[in-house]
């Protein structure tokens, strides 16, 4: 376990989490961190428009209280599903969550469980330790809404530097002490979350090949895949027809509250 950030040093930053509220602005401490192609999924759009209107107790904020700057984020959604969740989770992840929340929502329909949507760090404290802690608070805020489940497709952080491996070998890969291979899907684990299926197309999107250069800075100028910095898996990419699909997998996972 060498080499493991476990924790964070709570002496080190007097911390203020809470729902955003109308701190909108301090967002801006945290763009970034994502591959600029990774911003450009409409369903993603569709939650960040309007995440602050439909859902604002359930976006968390980290707040330095010495300096006032925004430290971390964490979004979840809340929204309903009655199926069981030991027999997997939608193949469609990340896009059906957001979809099936907005449905709900617009809906009136109960939900009955969380799910989180992304955990984003300050750029300057990444790898601290601090994910943890906005798991715990996304999972406590859960707590106090009456939720006892929370779900996570999970994106990976270490996939990238494994394109080539198959998701469903990636995922449940472990390490000598029996905890997953990838940073982030450990950081779930060790909070007490199970590993429940891969979602094997939890972000699907499109893109002129004009777009996709725009991107990434590649030529994509030959029909095949394409492995780009921070994909999860190469993009397919078709010449003839002028455009690339990029389709992320992600990895669900299960929090009991």
């Amino acid at each position: 376990m060498t080499g493991d950030r476990i924790g964070w040093d709570s002496a080190r930053m007097d911390l203020d989490i809470a729902p955003i509220g109308d701190r909108t602005e301090l967002f801006q401490e945290l763009d970034g961190g994502w591959p600029v192609f990774m911003s450009k999924d409409p369903t993603g759009g569709l939650y960040y428009r309007h995440m602050d209107r439909l859902w604002p107790e359930f976006s968390m904020l980290a707040v330095d209280r010495d300096t006032g700057r925004a430290v971390a984020k964490a979004h979840s959604v809340p929204f309903a599903y009655d199926g069981d969740i030991a027999d997997g989770l939608p193949e469609g992840g990340w896009d059906w969550v957001i979809r099936t929340a907005t449905h709900d929502h617009l809906g009136g329909v109960k939900p009955t469980m969380i799910s989180a949507l992304e955990i984003n760090i300050r750029s300057d404290l990444r790898g601290s330790g601090l994910s943890s802690v906005m798991l715990k608070a996304m999972r406590d805020n859960a707590a106090r809404h009456g939720f006892t489940d929370l779900v996570a497709p999970v994106r990976p952080s270490g996939k990238p530097a494994h394109i080539q491996e198959p998701i469903d070998v990636y995922a449940h890969a472990t390490r000598s002490d029996g905890l997953p291979v990838d940073p982030w899907l450990r950081v779930h684990v060790r909070a007490g979350a199970s590993i429940v299926n891969v979602a094997h197309y939890s972000m699907t999107y499109a893109g002129t090949l004009a777009e996709w250069r725009s991107w990434t800075g590649l030529p994509f100028d030959r029909t095949g895949p394409v492995e780009v910095p921070g994909a999860l898996n190469p993009i397919h990419c078709d010449v003839t027809q002028n455009h690339a699909v990029y389709v992320e997998p992600n990895v669900w996972v299960h929090h009991r509250i």
